[in-house]
């Protein structure tokens, strides 16, 4: 209700309307927006169920999208769409790094930023809506968010994986194919996060990306920089590279584990 609502910030505020749903009990908010490093009430057992929802909502919507496709076309393009990068991407999109509750250490360390943890924070933020007002409402932000990735991709697409589709879109450009490097690593040996450099040197461009393996950060970067190579218009490419355009649609989680 809006008095309810009234007890968050402004920030949190302008983050309902971003989400286009305002919170009957505005403590779930606060808690799908709470690290574990800033107190004990924090997101995660919102994330385990906003998880669960995520994935029934963007499986009903390819179920529909796609209507003549098989199990395991659908199941692919479902594990493109829960990815870590893409969910990292839609929390951008939402200004999730301005409101994240993190405890000093974790903040001054860049934790707004980490892709793990704002992609975190959006499912905890769906569970949050689905236990404020069902799933139907939970389902609605799914859609809101997720619709737009899908509308105009084809299936034959979402069977490419990202450096493939990118290879692909130089190629037919007349363009040097990427290269990619590691920038960094973190954690320990046998939990360690890669974070990887897309070059493309003909277009002055390097994208960075992170993944639990080498090869899921490398397939994050070029899905960053396809993302980006389609937002530029084509008289930023150099003269006689422009080719008609392809289609491909962003691809959560550098799969768990």
């Amino acid at each position: 209700c809006p008095e309810m609502s009234r007890l968050l910030s402004p920030a949190l505020q302008a983050l309902q309307q971003r989400l286009g749903h305002v919170f009957a009990d505005p403590g779930l908010l606060s808690r799908a927006i709470t690290h574990k490093s800033f107190g004990a009430d924090h997101y995660e057992r919102l994330e385990f169920l906003g998880d669960a929802v995520l994935s029934l909502g963007v499986s009903a919507l390819l179920y529909r999208r796609f209507d003549r496709s098989d199990e395991g076309d659908l199941t692919r393009v479902r594990a493109h769409l829960v990815r870590q990068d893409t969910l990292h991407r839609l929390a951008l999109q939402l200004s999730l790094p301005d409101v994240m509750r993190l405890s000093e250490g974790e903040a001054k360390g860049g934790g707004a930023q980490r892709a793990s943890i704002l992609a975190d924070a959006l499912e905890a933020i769906i569970g949050a809506v689905y236990l404020d007002a069902g799933f139907d409402a939970a389902r609605d932000l799914v859609l809101r968010l997720f619709e737009p990735l899908v509308a105009e991709s084809t299936m034959e697409v979402w069977r490419k994986d990202a450096k493939t589709a990118l290879q692909e879109w130089l190629q037919a450009r007349k363009m040097a194919v990427p290269t990619y490097r590691i920038e960094a690593t973190r954690g320990k040996a046998h939990e360690q996060t890669f974070v990887v450099a897309c070059d493309l040197p003909e277009l002055s461009l390097s994208m960075q990306a992170e993944g639990l393996s080498r090869r899921a950060a490398e397939q994050a970067a070029a899905e960053l920089t396809m993302a980006h190579l389609q937002s530029m218009p084509s008289k930023a490419l150099p003269p006689g590279k422009v080719a008609p355009k392809v289609v491909v649609k962003k691809s959560r989680k550098p799969q768990h584990g």
